[in-house]
């Protein structure tokens, strides 16, 4: 594998030891500066269950973090049996096949009250108790709020303590699901961060009661 990548990754790989190319693809790869929040998050917080929706350059790095951490998987949803396949072949190729699972999650109707939804397949995903939650898919062109079905999918397999990175927050769609999000969530701490696609930090803890 020798895939060609923007000079702001750069310093990720030498960081992570990821300098034999990247599953780099230019309209839908991950940018740098979100890419280092969560590789931050992960390195310093050493996430046992790391779940993702969609994969790529977000799934090699958080295994190489697992990886460097001596502890943790990653579960990656993924819709699109080519860029999946083409993210099990990087992790193998550098060694990281044993801390990250590429799951086939193909899109099928769900409904959220009265709201239908095209969303990944979550039968195949054994993982619970989740420490992190990386959302950077469905894509927005299949529907409205395309990524709102995360929280209320997966709430009951969080841990008592979780972080949700939103990726491409800066878009209306994504803030107008984030505000649905924190009304329906209660115990949901929300932080937005200006990076070159916006990106929002949502913590939940399941303890803390509404009022405290």
């Amino acid at each position: 594998m020798d895939f060609s990548y923007p000079k702001s990754y750069q310093s990720l790989c030498d960081r992570l030891n990821l300098n034999q190319g990247l599953p780099y693809t230019k309209d839908w790869s991950a940018a740098a500066d979100f890419l280092e929040l969560i590789v931050d998050h992960a390195l310093q917080e050493k996430p046992e269950v790391v779940v993702e929706c969609s994969s790529g350059l977000t799934t090699l790095m958080l295994a190489r973090c697992c990886q460097m951490n001596g502890q943790g998987h990653v579960y990656s949803l993924e819709n699109g049996a080519e860029y999946a396949q083409a993210t099990r072949d990087a992790l193998a190729h550098y060694g990281l096949s044993e801390t990250a699972t590429v799951l086939n999650a193909p899109l099928i109707d769900i409904f959220l009250g009265e709201r239908e939804f095209q969303w990944y397949s979550v039968e195949d995903l054994s993982a619970d108790q989740i420490d992190m939650l990386v959302i950077d898919g469905p894509p927005g062109f299949i529907q409205i709020h395309s990524r709102y079905p995360a929280l209320p999918v997966l709430m009951d397999k969080f841990a008592d303590v979780c972080e949700v990175y939103l990726d491409d927050a800066g878009r209306d769609q994504e803030r107008e699901l984030v505000a649905q999000w924190l009304h329906d969530f209660s115990m949901l701490i929300h932080d937005f961060v200006e990076t070159e696609r916006g990106c929002s930090i949502l913590r939940l803890e399941k303890h803390v009661e509404v009022g405290d």
